[in-house]
Parts: structure tokens; sequence; C-alpha cells
């Protein structure tokens, strides 16, 4: 399932606040709706509103309009999921357990802070977000057999659909490029050596006597702990690079690292406090350096075979072969392809920033000038140099049958699923027994059949 709506049990459950007795327009905590046997109490809502202020978001009477019928609608899926049979994926649901366990100790500070926190054990903690993953489990199982049981969508459904909508609402098909390249790679041993001979001389200074905190303000380039000396907070292991945390975790309180390297580039580390599987560290970030005769080189190679390309003394294909240094893409002629989907297609949002101001202006069949880019990694000590070619372009345009065919097929798919779900709704409702508290009156629910189950006032 790619696009289709899924409605998620309330995120409170796994990230609000501490379930207490809150108020709400001067009401205390009570039940606010019964769907079926399930019931929805005020605190539920507000537990979400936290969660969502806590993200920098606003709240309003709306938005817990919203947030009631959305935990309805998932009431609504839970109990045919159960009628279903359907069991639960408790692999899926203890990985993001302890993801989210991990996650709320490393922003709290712990398992006292995070106890202390909810006001509650963390043993109950995880009974409760656990029983929120498995009823979120069987939600989308159900959602995904819902949707799944519409008719298989054929090629006559696209032409029709395309016939009958306004030409107005068709996709628009962003503009698409295919491209090739041919890449080089600066040194990257000389590099490496270099970024690792400054780490040891930091690391020497600091086993000399000087302070790593000051060191690590004044060198380290991971700029947001550099402001604070290099630590980086008490965290769980899982929230780093595991090379990272198994040398941090092997670490005595006050001892430095050797040198560690990471996808980020090359740290050493001081253990400040280690609890369990978390721990507080301080570190010195170090990438590699490319020098100016790196470039200097590789763009002199490269604007010689661009040269040679436009006047026509070797085909870009084979310079490509002969000359690239990216694997990926030297044996296709420096054919590039989207290391996500597979595609030779690109839109802009798919290409590096560098490469497609390199290509923005080009026509096709042009070459680039040589340019300073990343690799398909994108990652720190990852810098390459490279020309690349507009094989074609693709402008933007609305979607067509012969043209886009796999786009309007989702698109049909997709409408179709959710009709599948929004009927199953609106048939839910008028058969389970639902009320609603009349504080949510004026809510103007998308779903209208839910204005028929307010509860009167007593």
């Amino acid at each position: 399932m790619k696009t289709f709506r899924y409605i998620a049990v309330a995120a409170a459950a796994c990230l609000g606040m501490a379930a207490q007795a809150q108020k709400y327009d001067g009401v205390i905590d009570k039940t606010v709706a019964i769907v079926g046997n399930e019931v929805i109490k005020i605190s539920d809502i507000e537990n979400e509103i936290q969660v969502l202020r806590s993200q920098g978001q606003a709240s309003d009477r709306n938005q817990r309009c919203e947030i009631l019928a959305q935990m309805m609608e998932s009431k609504l899926f839970l109990m045919q999921a159960r009628i279903d049979s359907l069991t639960i994926n408790n692999d899926m649901v203890e990985a993001n357990l302890s993801q989210r366990i991990d996650q709320a100790r490393t922003m709290i500070g712990g398992d006292e802070a995070l106890e202390q926190y909810f006001n509650k054990p963390l043993y109950r903690l995880r009974q409760e977000w656990r029983q929120a993953l498995q009823d979120q489990s069987l939600i989308q199982q159900e959602q995904q057999q819902i949707a799944e049981k519409i008719a298989e969508v054929t090629p006559y459904d696209v032409k029709h659909y395309i016939d009958t909508i306004n030409k107005a609402d068709l996709p628009l098909v962003p503009i698409k490029y295919q491209l090739r390249q041919i890449a080089i790679y600066p040194d990257r041993d000389a590099a490496n050596t270099a970024v690792k001979e400054r780490l040891l001389n930091l690391r020497e200074r600091i086993i000399n006597g000087e302070k790593f905190a000051t060191l690590a303000r004044i060198y380290s380039e991971d700029e947001g702990s550099a402001r604070r000396g290099g630590e980086l907070g008490m965290a769980s292991k899982s929230m780093y690079w595991p090379v990272f945390s198994d040398a941090a975790m092997s670490l005595k309180p006050g001892l430095i690292s050797q040198i560690v390297e990471t996808p980020d580039g090359f740290h050493i580390i001081e253990v400040l406090e280690k609890k369990g599987d978390m721990f507080n560290a301080r570190h010195i970030l170090l990438k590699p350096q490319y020098t100016a005769e790196d470039r200097t080189k590789a763009f002199k190679t490269l604007d010689s075979l661009r040269t040679e390309i436009i006047n026509e003394a070797v085909t870009f294909d084979l310079a490509a072969r002969f000359y690239s240094e990216d694997p990926a893409t030297r044996t296709n002629g420096g054919q590039m392809s989207d290391p996500n989907t597979g595609s030779s297609y690109f839109e802009i949002d798919q290409l590096k920033p560098q490469d497609y101001i390199a290509i923005k202006e080009l026509q096709e069949g042009e070459i680039s000038e040589p340019i300073e880019s990343l690799d398909n990694e994108g990652r720190s000590g990852n810098t390459v140099y490279k020309i690349i070619k507009v094989d074609k372009i693709i402008p933007a345009h609305p979607a067509t049958f012969e043209e886009d065919y796999s786009q309007l097929l989702e698109q049909v798919q997709n409408g179709l699923r959710m009709k599948a779900i929004t009927d199953f709704i609106d048939n839910k409702i008028k058969t389970t027994y639902i009320v609603i508290d009349p504080m949510f009156k004026e809510c103007e629910f998308s779903t209208g059949a839910w204005g028929s189950k307010f509860r009167e006032q007593d």
C-alpha cells in the first residue's frame, strides 16, 4: 500500500504526557465518546494535544474535533479487526516499542527521569505502549484488508477515468531528466590520513592535560554538540551508529577512545556516564578535507574529457567506461539511476542540489562544466567531481494514458481504496452503538454521520 489513508492509533499512548486527570473547558476527565464497547476519554484527546504542542504545533478546538474523529474511526477498524480474527505482528510491535522507548529515554534523560515524567514505572509504560502499538497493528491490517478487496484495475478503467475527469484535475507530471556522468574522486586515503593525524594530536593534548570540552568547542565539526563542549547528553546506544555506541560502551568514564570512523566522519570519544544501555559522552568530530590540488587536478581531467566529447573525438559512453571512477555508473556508460527507485529518470527533488544547479539550464545532449558534488551516499568524505550530460528531458505536463499510465493507474487504485475505506466508515457508523458527548456538538466532522450520534444533554 502506498498512498491511501491510514488512521493511526493516537500517538499520545506512546509519546504524550502522563495520563493524569486533565481539564478541558473546565471539565474534569470523563468519557466523551463510546464506540461499540470502546471508550474515549477527554484525557486521551488532551494527551494527543500535548504531543502536538511538544512538536511546536498550535492547538485549538478544531484540532480536538479532528483528534476525536480519528480516534473514533480507529475504534471502528479495531473492532472489525477483532471480528475478522486478525493477528498482531508482534515482531514489528516489539521493534517499534523498543524504538519509541529509546527515543523517550533519550529525550527525557534515562529510565528514572522517564518514570518520573510519566509518574509510573517503566514496566507499566511498556505495557501501555505495547497495547497501543498492538492496536495500531490490527487497525492497519484491517485497512489493508478492506483496500485490497477492490476489483483489479484495468486499462479500460484508467482510460474511463481520463475521459470522465475534469482535465484540470489530471495529475501534473513534473519535469524529468535522464542523465549520464563521469565522476572522479579526490585522494580519499590522503584526506583520511590527514584527519586521523589531527585527531591523534588532539587526543594527545587531552591526555597531557588539556580539557576535552575546550578542544571540542574549538575543533569539533558537530556544530550541535560543539557548543556544549562536545557533550551529547544521556541517550540510548541505539540512537547512534553501532560502531560509535560499541566504542563508547567499552570505555570507562574519563578515558579517551582511539579514533572511531562512522559515516559522519572520524571521532574521539570520552564517556561521562553509563547506565545500562544508555550513556552520556563527549566527542570531537572531524571530517576529511580535500585539497585545492585535488579539485584542480580532477577539474582539469574532466574539462579535457568534456572538450574531446564535444569535438566528437570520443563518445560520452566510452569516456565514462574508461575514466569514470564511480562503479555504479561507469559500466553503463555513465548512465545515472535513482538508488531508491532504480529509475533512470530524475525529478528535480531527486537530484542533489549541486547536480541540479549544473544541469538546469542545459538542453538535451549538452554537458555541464565540471562541478563538485556528493556521491550517492551523500555523507561526510564522499565528495566527488563530475561532469553531467543531459540525455533526455521530459517537460512537465498533465498525465496522459500513453506516457504516464503507471502514475494514472496508481491514482485510480488509490481513489478506489480511499472510497472503500470511506464506505466502510460510513456503514459501520450506521450499525455500531455510538454516543458522543454534546461538548463536541459544535465540531464539523468530515464524516457527517457522526452528527447523529450525540448524547442528549442531562
